[in-house]
Protein backbone atom coordinates (compact mmCIF):
# COMPACT_ATOMS: atom_id res chain seq x y z
CA UNK A 1 0.00 0.00 0.00
CA UNK A 2 1.42 3.38 -1.26
CA UNK A 3 2.51 5.77 1.78
CA UNK A 4 -0.39 8.55 2.24
CA UNK A 5 1.17 11.73 0.42
CA UNK A 6 1.15 15.22 2.44
CA UNK A 7 1.24 18.52 0.70
CA UNK A 8 3.96 20.26 1.77
CA UNK A 9 2.88 23.50 -0.50
CA UNK A 10 1.34 26.75 1.25
CA UNK A 11 -2.44 27.67 0.41
CA UNK A 12 -4.10 30.99 0.78
CA UNK A 13 -7.64 31.07 1.77
CA UNK A 14 -9.74 32.75 -1.22
CA UNK A 15 -13.36 34.07 -1.02
CA UNK A 16 -15.60 35.15 -4.25
CA UNK A 17 -18.55 37.89 -4.44
CA UNK A 18 -21.10 35.45 -3.10
CA UNK A 19 -18.99 34.95 0.25
CA UNK A 20 -17.95 31.25 -0.66
CA UNK A 21 -14.30 30.60 0.59
CA UNK A 22 -11.77 27.87 -1.22
CA UNK A 23 -8.17 27.26 -0.68
CA UNK A 24 -5.89 27.84 -3.10
CA UNK A 25 -2.22 27.05 -4.09
CA UNK A 26 -0.42 30.27 -2.92
CA UNK A 27 1.98 29.44 -5.80
CA UNK A 28 -0.44 30.27 -8.47
CA UNK A 29 -2.31 33.00 -9.86
CA UNK A 30 -5.76 33.23 -8.39
CA UNK A 31 -8.70 32.75 -10.54
CA UNK A 32 -10.93 35.16 -12.10
CA UNK A 33 -13.51 36.46 -9.49
CA UNK A 34 -11.70 34.79 -6.42
CA UNK A 35 -9.55 37.03 -3.70
CA UNK A 36 -7.23 36.52 -1.19
CA UNK A 37 -8.51 36.79 2.20
CA UNK A 38 -5.40 37.02 4.11
CA UNK A 39 -4.75 33.73 5.64
CA UNK A 40 -2.00 31.24 4.46
CA UNK A 41 -0.40 28.45 5.60
CA UNK A 42 -0.65 24.29 5.27
CA UNK A 43 -3.48 23.68 3.26
CA UNK A 44 -5.38 21.91 6.66
CA UNK A 45 -4.68 25.19 8.02
CA UNK A 46 -6.67 26.64 6.23
CA UNK A 47 -9.66 24.49 6.01
CA UNK A 48 -9.50 25.09 9.36
CA UNK A 49 -9.91 28.32 9.61
CA UNK A 50 -12.99 28.21 6.46
CA UNK A 51 -14.96 25.61 8.71
CA UNK A 52 -14.52 28.63 11.31
CA UNK A 53 -15.33 31.74 9.47
CA UNK A 54 -17.90 30.14 6.90
CA UNK A 55 -20.63 29.45 9.29
CA UNK A 56 -23.51 29.70 6.64
CA UNK A 57 -22.85 28.47 3.14
CA UNK A 58 -25.65 29.82 1.21
CA UNK A 59 -24.36 32.62 -1.02
CA UNK A 60 -24.56 36.10 -0.34
CA UNK A 61 -27.66 36.84 -3.44
CA UNK A 62 -29.60 33.96 -1.90
CA UNK A 63 -29.13 34.64 1.85
CA UNK A 64 -30.01 38.55 0.42
CA UNK A 65 -33.19 37.61 -1.20
CA UNK A 66 -34.28 35.33 1.73
CA UNK A 67 -33.77 38.89 3.68
CA UNK A 68 -36.21 40.81 1.36
CA UNK A 69 -38.35 37.92 1.52
CA UNK A 70 -39.11 38.06 5.43
CA UNK A 71 -39.36 41.50 5.37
Amino acid sequence: MAEEQTDERVHRVVVNDEQQYSVWPADRPLPLGWYAEGTEGTREACLAHIAEVWTDLRPLSLRRQMEAASS
